[in-house]
């Protein structure tokens, strides 16, 4: 049993990330080994949660996952750990559009059998908050409640009304962070500036972060909350586990055993994107290629100027390339690196971010050219999740797999789907998106693999001579 918390909030931008990032941070600082997680799909927050606690920043998504996931997930990531803090998303009701609960922050919480603590600014109210907590607390009897942390408290008095309104409540006060200036955390179109591109500025930040909620929390009494959650039944999820896993298959002991023998690299190496510009993964999916019997290597496409040797295939994930594409474009070695890594047959997977970075051009700057299109930024944000069916055959799926996925840009791919268009979507919308040309797949859609593992287990497959 891993005590744990969720921390959510009636609305986005009560607070919940300065609270869960700062109990995080300051958890740790206290010698306890904490397990950071964020629900929803959201890329940024989780590497200011690895930054605050040394761990991978890891995603429980209801929608992506389904909800039979989000408790094995939760427990492979928290395996070992003294305390686990989930930052919810957006208000904590709030799911996925149209459909009720599902992947809201209230819906893991129950999930997960976790206490909450919500995060409520108090900037412009005083015993309205009673209300309102009275509200959130009472709206599902199913989600627990268990204490406040009021935000942006403006004096000695202000905290006084905050507390005697809530003593009515009944709902006990865990911390009162006073109104100050924002820690540095920069924003802009799509969130978050990621820790990556920022990382001893977001050291800074999250110490900070860490300061400001020791001084103004209980953390004796949240641990002690999060100690009270119960036993979550079931097994922890294994990426080695799953059909097609064999004593025999790439990856197990005995594979590793004739290659040993034979002096020959039987593991095929898959290199992963990285660096400030490609910096949206979730870390399931290293572990869900390692596990199908892949070496996995990180390179940084602003800065290195060849691929890692003996890459047998390429994975380009999400990242801000629009806001590094004139560094990326004057790494011409590398680019064409990749467009004859692509045309060599060697699978390549990208999302978002990497379908970006193969297209011809970029805001008008060279990429890689592997597909025939062109982005550009825009205006219009696309968010949302969607449904998703492989339109053809493959290295990540054979024709017909059905996927839940999210988009999240502000970018613009003419054409949106190639000849042969990597998904269909269903919802919202129905339209092609994507690109298959050989064993290239490339597409706006996040996707999670640990929802189909199959999908690492046949690019592994493919990366194998």
């Amino acid at each position: 049993m891993v005590a744990r918390l969720v921390i959510a909030a009636p609305s986005s931008g009560s607070g919940k990330t300065t609270v869960a990032t700062g109990l995080m941070a300051a958890f740790t600082a206290a010698g306890l080994s904490v397990s950071p997680h964020k629900v929803g799909p959201d890329y940024i927050d989780p590497g200011y949660h690895a930054l605050a606690t040394g761990r991978p920043g890891r995603n429980l998504d209801a929608y992506l996952c389904g909800p039979d996931l989000v408790a094995p997930l939760f427990a492979h990531g928290a395996a070992g750990c003294d305390i686990a803090v989930v930052e919810g998303v957006m208000g904590m009701y709030d799911g996925a559009a149209g459909q009720g609960e599902l992947a809201s922050t209230a819906h893991v919480a129950k999930l997960l059998r976790a206490p909450v603590v919500l995060v409520v600014d108090a900037s412009s109210q005083s015993r309205s908050v009673a209300a309102l907590v009275h509200g959130f607390a009472s709206w599902d009897p199913e989600v627990r409640v268990a204490g406040v942390i009021l935000n942006k408290v403006g004096s000695d008095r202000h905290e006084a009304l905050l507390r005697e309104a809530l003593d009515e409540a009944g709902v006990p006060v865990l911390g009162v962070l006073r109104r100050a200036a924002q820690v540095q955390t920069p924003s802009r179109h799509l969130g978050l500036v990621p820790v990556a591109e920022r990382r001893g500025d977001a050291v800074e930040s999250v110490a900070a972060l860490a300061s400001r909620v020791r001084e103004g929390c209980d953390l004796e009494g949240l641990l002690a909350l999060a100690r009270s959650a119960p036993s979550l039944p079931g097994e922890a999820w294994d990426p080695h586990a799953g059909p097609g896993t064999s004593p025999a298959s790439p990856g197990s002991s005995l594979s590793a055993g004739r290659a040993e023998a034979s002096g020959t690299r039987e593991r095929p190496l898959v290199a992963v994107a990285g660096g400030p510009a490609f910096t949206f993964s979730y870390a399931e999916h290293a572990e869900l290629l390692g596990a199908a019997g892949a070496d996995v290597v990180t390179f940084d496409p602003l800065h290195d100027e060849q691929l890692p040797d003996g890459t047998a295939g390429l994975v380009i994930g999400g990242g801000f390339p629009e806001v590094y594409a004139p560094e990326l474009s004057a790494n011409e070695t590398l680019r064409k690196a990749v467009a004859e890594l692509a045309r060599s047959g060697v699978p390549v997977a990208a999302e978002c971010a990497g379908l970006l970075y193969l297209s011809r051009e970029l805001d008008g700057k060279p990429m890689c050219g592997v597909l025939d299109a062109g982005a550009r930024m825009s205006e219009r944000l696309t968010l949302g999740y969607r449904e998703a069916v492989a339109v053809s055959d493959s290295v990540l799926a054979p024709a017909g797999t059905r996927m839940r996925g999210h988009e999240f840009h502000r970018t613009v791919m003419e054409p949106g789907a190639g000849p042969v268009p990597a998904w269909g979507l269903h919802r919202p919308e129905r339209r092609v998106e994507g690109f298959v040309q050989g064993n290239v797949h490339a597409s706006y859609l996040h996707t999670h693999w640990a929802a189909e593992p199959g999908v690492a287990r046949r690019f592994v497959e493919r990366c194998t001579p």
